[in-house]
């Protein structure tokens, strides 16, 4: 009984297939939420006097969930007692909830034996459907506790972070496809295929992932550098904050969920624009300049010395040069890869605005991070906090630009350096190859066999000379007898030429034997491994009659 399963018909497996999909995002939103709760009651256990009941304490790690997806949350117990606003996302805690999402909906595709798969449009909305109901259900909750959530930010940029995962998703189990949908016109595919749209799409993308990671990992090895100068104050204030190893412990998490969000403030102050301690002070490599309303946390120890900056602030700099580089170095890996000719490769136009597109790519996806590595901590003096994400993008899109198209240019014309001479040799080893394929009675004036040389190129030979004769190296004329000995190779088991006609026995006899007394030294450069060695002037070797 239970080997067999009853028969569903078309429309009761569709229904099924879609409940499966609505399931599997409300079982990812569970997952996050379940993993983030385990960590605060964890916490609240070992604390050695818990301030909050464990409802309070399920209360907080509702709150961070949903600060985990964009929402900005409320504060309610201050110390002015005013509601302060909290939108600060530790980035590293968003990766959880982003990942479930886009599993979720990347697993809803999958076909199984015996069910079919749902559609791309289903699964999407399923999984989105399902997750955004447990998160309903979530902020509802924590409505009555201490950190209460802001409607609008429900919206935006919660639900639409869900959704983007979601539909990443979906892309993925699609196998990532980069062209427009099937339901677009013919002529536009046709266009798009001509235009190698595919190829020059994969290239802006990989380019301005490239830029981004470069100026993350720039980012962070500055505030890592700051941190190693600024040891003792990072260390003072690590203390300062916790007295004893259950309050280190919350403090530690708190950092390292923390590290890409520094590393995107450093990223924005290798920019050039810095970010913002608060409403009346900004830090850039030029200067630190204003009041900064600073809290006491470990990273933001590593925030430079008051005052103008330096020439070690300056060297900052160097992190946008290096992500302008890289979009540069991704765009011609592609555009003129290594060995390939000007007829292979992508022209200047082509290669230009790839790599300007990279750039763009790059301007969006740093100021998307900066939006997100920034804001509120309070009301009045840190109502801003972190890097102005308009500012950021667009000196990112700046550097990259300026860099990354010119060098990219550059990279191409090295590349292609000595292609011109490579392209000459294989077009005169086609020409000759195809003069030796054709018949007899198709070949040139001026006599069978003789292969046309190359315009303006006379006896010109472009092969080192050596003591001794090379497979493929043309006979000297013999002194006294006025004639030029060519060899005649047989193609693929053929003559390749009949003797030309000449006057004399001794014509005759040349022509006989394979030789053609009349015709004109030419070069040959053999390029197959399966011509046979021609054979010296008294070889035995086996006839064939043409």
């Amino acid at each position: 009984m239970t080997e067999r399963s009853p028969s569903l018909s078309a429309e009761q497996g569709r229904s099924a297939v879609l409940a499966l999909a609505f399931l599997r995002g409300a079982l990812a939103a569970g997952l996050g939420l379940g993993a983030l709760t385990v960590l605060v009651m964890g916490l609240w256990i070992s604390s050695p006097a818990p301030d909050n009941s464990p409802g309070g304490a399920l209360h907080v790690a509702a709150g961070l969930w949903l600060l985990a997806h964009g929402a900005e949350l409320i504060r309610a117990d201050t110390l002015g007692g005013a509601p302060a606003p909290v939108g600060l996302v530790p980035l590293l805690l968003a990766v959880v909830p982003v990942w479930l999402a886009h599993r979720a909906a990347r697993d809803a595709l999958e076909s199984v034996e015996g069910r079919p798969a749902p559609s791309a449009a289903g699964a999407f909305a399923m999984v989105s459907g399902g997750y955004l109901l447990v998160g309903a259900a979530v902020a509802f909750y924590a409505r009555g506790g201490s950190l209460s959530v802001y409607a609008p930010s429900l919206l935006f940029p919660s639900a639409v972070v869900v959704m983007g995962a979601a539909a990443a998703g979906v892309w993925t189990a699609s196998g990532r496809p980069i062209a427009p949908p099937s339901w677009a016109p013919v002529r536009l595919h046709e266009k798009l295929a001509r235009t190698r749209f595919r190829e020059h799409a994969e290239t802006v993308c990989r380019s301005a992932a490239a830029g981004v990671a470069v100026l993350l990992g720039g980012g962070a090895l500055l505030v890592a550098v700051a941190l190693v100068w600024h040891a003792q104050a990072a260390e003072q204030s690590f203390v300062q904050l916790s007295g004893d190893w259950s309050g280190r412990v919350p403090v530690l998490l708190l950092a390292l969920v923390l590290v890409p969000n520094a590393a995107v403030w450093g990223a924005a102050y290798g920019l050039g624009p810095g970010f913002a301690l608060g409403t009346a002070s900004a830090v850039t490599p030029l200067a630190f300049s204003g009041r900064p309303a600073l809290p006491i946390f470990p990273l933001l120890a590593a925030v430079p010395a008051h005052g103008p900056g330096t020439v070690l602030n300056w060297a900052a700099g160097a992190v946008p040069v290096v992500a302008g580089v890289t979009v540069a170095w991704f765009t011609v890996r592609r555009a003129a890869p290594a060995h390939a000719g000007r007829e292979e490769a992508w022209s200047l136009r082509e290669t230009a605005l790839t790599a300007g597109l990279g750039a763009v790519g790059c301007g969006v996806g740093t100021a998307a991070l900066a939006a997100a590595a920034g804001g509120p901590l309070g009301t009045g003096a840190l109502a801003e906090f972190g890097p102005v994400w308009w500012l950021t993008g667009a000196a990112a899109l700046a550097w990259t630009v300026l860099l990354g198209v010119p060098v990219a240019l550059l990279l191409r014309a090295w590349r292609l350096r000595g292609s011109g001479g490579g392209c000459w040799v294989r077009r005169a080893v086609e020409e000759t190859a195809a003069a030796e394929c054709a018949p007899a009675a198709q070949a040139p004036a001026g006599g069978p066999g003789q292969v046309p040389r190359e315009p303006g190129g006379g006896d010109r030979r472009w092969w080192k000379r050596s003591g001794r004769r090379d497979e493929g190296e043309v006979a000297e004329p013999v002194p006294g007898q006025g004639a030029v000995r060519v060899p005649v190779r047989a193609f693929g088991g053929v003559p390749a030429a009949a003797a030309a006609p000449a006057t004399g026995g001794a014509a005759s006899a040349s022509a006989a034997d394979g030789w053609s007394d009349d015709s004109e030294p030419y070069d040959f450069l053999p390029t197959d491994p399966w011509r046979e060695r021609t054979a010296l002037p008294g070889e035995a070797g086996p006839s064939v009659d043409p």
